[in-house]
């Protein structure tokens, strides 16, 4: 293993050994509590632009597989960890995870005290950062950091969106042809837009009876509204995704449209934030985000749900003037759900598909399905 030099915005400067891909890479870091599924978390589209800090000390131990992929592609920057195991262990396993991150040019840094990154980013806050195996020098990474943009300024959905529509056919596991079998029996189709949806959410989607087609982000609210009144489809589902959701101007623009015309909805994460906007209430970004497997969520029924979190914004307290609150995060006391008042429309900020993660949130899917029916 190579070397890797770090220099992080507040001037905090480590370095470590590199085990992924080679290069130089700019991005915001963030930590992540969960403490299985690391190519899951790696391979989700709604990590563009950051490196990931597994908190869970051993990573790798159980390699990757095709099957276990969240998108087509690793979708990070980087990833820290505190030990990376080469060799790992696992029946399903078809490579290392060294492997799949040199493949997707994505970088590996291990032997770091990842306890102190975390505990940095927990008192701080998230923050921009560079790592590299070519440059060593403090000052010039400080320089390439401070004229490199920041993660607000880009528009990551443009990368990790779907550049064509399809339909999805699969249910769990990604093999259940019963479940397409199934849903082209209902009487209704439901359009995804993709902002960076991930695999397991079109399968619970499947999974709850429902036909799926995935559109790209770059889509037409018109056509989707003549679609639906023309009764080809009952229901749009908006993904989740990357980056900040203030600067998706043309997306919110068109999702303004879909409101307007009653169109049963659903939003998972950065859709939950795009629903709010549209409807004039703008999102704001927290100390160091939501990012791990174990969030308590009270709903509405008072039941508390341990769920799957990933989001640095969130949606504002304003938002009660024209939706009921149906789930709030019990860690910090954040909205993380909502029902839009006299509208067909709900959304979720944590994610019910649980991959990985916990499976108390499922039932969100069958709501959808029941509303679109």
């Amino acid at each position: 293993m190579e070397n890797i030099y770090i220099y992080f915005e507040n001037g905090t400067f480590l370095s470590g050994k590199s085990f992924g891909a080679a290069g130089t890479a700019v991005g915001e870091i963030v930590f992540n509590t969960s403490m299985t599924g690391y190519q899951e978390i790696i391979t989700d589209p709604s990590y563009a632009g950051q490196f990931v800090t597994f908190t869970a000390p051993e990573i790798g131990n159980v390699g990757v597989n095709e099957n276990d992929n969240e998108s087509k592609k690793a979708h990070c920057k980087g990833v820290f960890v505190r030990s990376y195991n080469e060799f790992h262990s696992n029946f399903r396993a078809e490579k290392s995870l060294a492997e799949l991150l040199k493949e997707n040019n994505t970088l590996g840094i291990c032997e770091i005290d990842t306890r102190y990154i975390t505990k940095m980013l927990r008192d701080e806050g998230a923050m921009m950062m560079i790592a590299s195996t070519e440059v060593s020098s403090k000052e010039e990474l400080k320089s390439k950091l401070e004229q490199s943009p920041r993660i607000e300024d880009i528009n990551y959905i443009e990368q990790v969106s779907t550049q064509e529509s399809y339909i999805h056919k699969y249910g769990a596991w990604n093999m259940d042809t019963m479940s397409y079998n199934k849903a082209m029996m209902s009487d209704k189709k439901v359009v995804v837009i993709d902002f960076g949806v991930k695999r397991n959410i079109l399968n619970e989607l499947v999974e709850s009876g429902l036909e799926v087609e995935v559109v790209p982000s770059d889509f037409n609210a018109d056509d989707l509204i003549q679609r639906f009144e023309n009764k080809e489809i009952g229901g749009v589902f908006l993904s989740n995704g990357p980056g900040d959701p203030l600067t998706l101007t043309k997306e919110k623009a068109q999702v303004q449209k879909l409101i307007d015309k009653d169109i049963p909805m659903f939003a998972i994460c950065l859709g939950h934030q795009m629903l709010s906007i549209a409807h004039g209430h703008d999102t704001y970004k927290l100390p160091f985000g939501q990012h791990g497997g174990n969030h308590p969520v009270q709903n509405s029924t008072s039941v508390v749900e341990i769920t799957a979190q990933n989001h640095n914004y969130n949606v504002p307290t304003s938002i009660k003037e024209i939706a009921d609150v149906t789930h709030i995060n019990l860690f910090d006391n954040t909205i993380e759900g909502v029902k839009y008042k006299n509208k067909p429309i709900f959304s979720v900020q944590h994610h019910p598909e649980a991959s990985p993660g916990p499976h108390e949130s499922k039932y969100v899917f069958k709501e959808f399905a029941s509303l679109v029916k």
